[in-house]
């Protein structure tokens, strides 16, 4: 088998979809395992193999989508000679992996939720044991299929989960607000909820084309409504709280790796 994916929640199981609607692997090239409902389930709905933990031993390699508590606990049922790792895992880095998993063929990778749309920012590293196996160009390919792919040191990791990784939770509050001003100032519910969905989506893409400072300047006319607005926003100092969340989010992943 190509390729098992231990934990298939959101994250495990929209990438298993990215693969195969992108053609990457057949069904029956995958294998799923879960809590024993959970891989029946996914199985059933997708057409790829179902498996018990004895039956990781055939697998070339091994996907883990699975909390950073139950690495320790899970290393040694998934454990086996010959088999490449690749691990979303938030805040454990390759070297804590390797030592748990006894092998250095490990890829570690952050994608964010927009996985589930095949829309992904996903950072990926890995050691030169796992660029020579083919694990790194393997894992490159995989993550293509739910979005972009960037090539990242490790030490940079952290950063990346408190940005880009827990970036949609951030723009959801920014969302949430600017449809409740909007209701405040009279518009229903529903439309303003609306709005700011397409606002957010249209200024992504104009973000790709121009520095958001450009854009600002563009659409802030001297003494306009916007200005205001972005004096209102400079006095609640709110570029000061995002980059504040960036920071708390990155020390948080620090954390999260510590071995007991």
């Amino acid at each position: 088998m190509k390729l098992a994916i231990v934990g298939v929640g959101k994250m495990g199981k929209s990438i298993l979809e990215g693969i195969l609607q992108a053609g990457m692997l057949e069904a029956s090239e995958i294998g799923v395992l879960d809590t024993s409902e959970r891989t029946l389930e996914v199985a059933q709905e997708t057409g790829v193999n179902p498996l018990r933990f004895e039956d990781l031993r055939r697998c070339e390699r091994i996907l883990l989508c699975v909390q950073p508590k139950d690495t320790a606990a899970l290393a040694p049922q998934i454990t086996h000679p010959n088999t490449g790792y690749i691990s979303i895992v938030a805040g454990v880095s390759t070297a804590v992996l390797s030592r748990r998993l006894g092998t250095r063929r490990v890829v570690r990778c952050m994608p964010n939720l927009a996985a589930t749309i095949g829309k992904s920012s996903t950072a990926i590293t890995g050691p030169r044991e796992a660029e020579e196996a083919g694990d790194l160009e393997f894992t490159k390919a995989l993550f293509a299929t739910v979005g972009d792919v960037y090539d990242l040191p490790e030490r940079l990791f952290d950063a990346f989960t408190g940005m880009a990784a827990s970036a949609p939770a951030y723009v959801a509050v920014v969302a949430e607000a600017l449809a409740d001003g909007g209701v405040k100032q009279g518009i229903p519910r529903a439309q303003a909820l609306q709005l700011a969905a397409d606002v957010l989506i249209a200024t992504g893409e104009l973000l790709r084309r121009k520095h958001p400072a450009v854009l600002k300047d563009e659409v802030s006319s001297p003494g306009g409504t916007t200005i205001h607005g972005l004096a209102a926003l400079e006095a609640r100092a709110v570029r000061a709280a995002l980059i504040e969340a960036v920071e708390a989010a990155t020390l948080r992943g620090h954390g999260l790796g510590s071995e007991e």
